[in-house]
């Protein structure tokens, strides 16, 4: 078969199935509301969270920095890219989640695939929520260590698999908040667990960082676990409002991974700009606790507003991350362009993303969103539930 055959092919296969995806042009900076198809449109599927990504103080500092330090790195941090900026921010991280040590990556999923194949190994098993993030799941496949996944949530399962897998070293791989589901992991029953099978914990708080905790820290502080975690990953490209990642820890895990993590030691570094927006970030998450409580606000209103109407809202009560579910993947994608057509911009997930039959709307609110933009959200569903409901049955 010729490749554009098997191109075509595929083509045809996934809009018969309704998971074919493309890519919608956005005018103008990521914000609660956005252009997309030459119409402004209510944003609902942003991980800009706190409404950092446009915030003044952080183009500013962006742009000073690409001013005094130019646009790039130059090359990998261990080879001419490592500069001052980089250190700074990485002390300031740590802190930030009490760890002794931190390590910038060029994305989250470079510091999974990074992190994980430089912990665990042939002779190794790794533990992995099924509901994992992509790029835990794909790091536990390089790692080529024996892979053991365990029910979503289900820490009883957990045990019984660390109680029967042989293996040189133990690693337990989650989540802590599920980007799709909104949910959380049970981290206690997970490090208590970490603790009587001797393994490490390694937890993604992409979903976490900036929203979660006393001082916006993640689940990790919220929860008081900070000693039991081997290694967290986070993200500055979710609440922070930027792009990249970084990973804290023992020192001794950061020095570790700085001479072991392929996909921090044969990548180019981070550039100034894109640190310093980040520094800027952190500082406004630091001194405006407020937003957190704004964000959790809007997401209850949304919650509580579309589970009024008869939708099936799935995630905790107090979830950032809101779940329609819908069911099947044709109908999901008919609702979110009819929802865009109502003024509504929430993106349609399908499978394999999610699992066959669950296909969802997973609406994301902001800080920045005002009350009358998430009535606004609210009344769009409303006036396309007798449809959405049609489909359903």
């Amino acid at each position: 078969m010729r490749p554009d055959d098997l191109f075509a092919d595929d083509h045809r296969r996934r809009l018969a199935a309704g998971v074919q995806r493309a890519l919608r042009p956005i005018d103008g900076p990521q914000d609660t509301h956005v252009c997309i198809e030459g119409r402004v449109a209510l944003c609902l599927c942003s991980n800009n969270y706190l409404g950092l990504a446009n915030h003044p103080a952080v183009i500013e500092a962006a742009c000073a920095a690409a001013r005094d330090y130019g646009v790039g790195a130059g090359a990998s941090r261990l080879i001419s890219g490592s500069m001052r900026a980089h250190h700074q921010l990485e002390e300031r991280l740590a802190a930030f989640k009490g760890a002794e040590a931190c390590l910038l990556f060029t994305s989250g999923y470079h510091a999974n695939l990074g992190v994980i194949s430089s912990l665990v190994g042939p002779g190794d098993a790794v533990f992995s929520d099924a509901l994992n993030h992509a790029s835990l799941i794909d790091g536990c496949r390089l790692s080529r260590a024996a892979v053991c996944v365990y029910p979503h949530g289900d820490a009883e399962a957990l045990a019984a698999r660390l109680r029967t897998v042989p293996a040189r070293r133990r690693l337990i791989v989650t989540d802590s908040v599920f980007s799709m589901d909104g949910d959380v992991a049970p981290l206690q029953a997970i490090c208590d667990l970490a603790q009587q099978y001797e393994a490490m914990v390694m937890v993604d708080e992409a979903h976490a960082t900036g929203v979660l905790g006393p001082h916006g820290a993640g689940l990790v502080e919220a929860l008081g676990v900070g000693p039991r975690v081997t290694v967290q990953m986070s993200t500055l490209g979710k609440a922070l409002g930027g792009f990249g990642a970084f990973v804290t820890g023992s020192r001794a895990l950061i020095d570790f991974l700085v001479n072991r993590a392929r996909t921090f030691i044969f990548t180019t570094a981070l550039p100034p700009s894109v640190v310093a927006a980040a520094a800027a970030a952190l500082t406004i998450v630091e001194r405006e606790p407020e937003r957190r409580v704004r964000l959790r606000r809007n997401a209850a209103r949304l919650r509580h507003g579309l589970a009024a109407l008869g939708y099936d809202v799935a995630g905790a009560d107090d979830a950032h991350i809101v779940p329609i579910v819908i069911g099947d993947a044709p109908t999901t994608m008919a609702l979110s362009g009819a929802l865009l057509e109502q003024g509504v911009f929430a993106q349609g997930i399908r499978p394999p993303t999610v699992p066959e039959g669950t296909a969802r709307i997973r609406a994301t609110v902001m800080a920045t969103h005002r009350d009358v933009d998430i009535d606004a959200a609210v009344a769009a569903f409303a006036a396309l539930r007798p449809a959405a409901a049609r489909a359903a049955r």
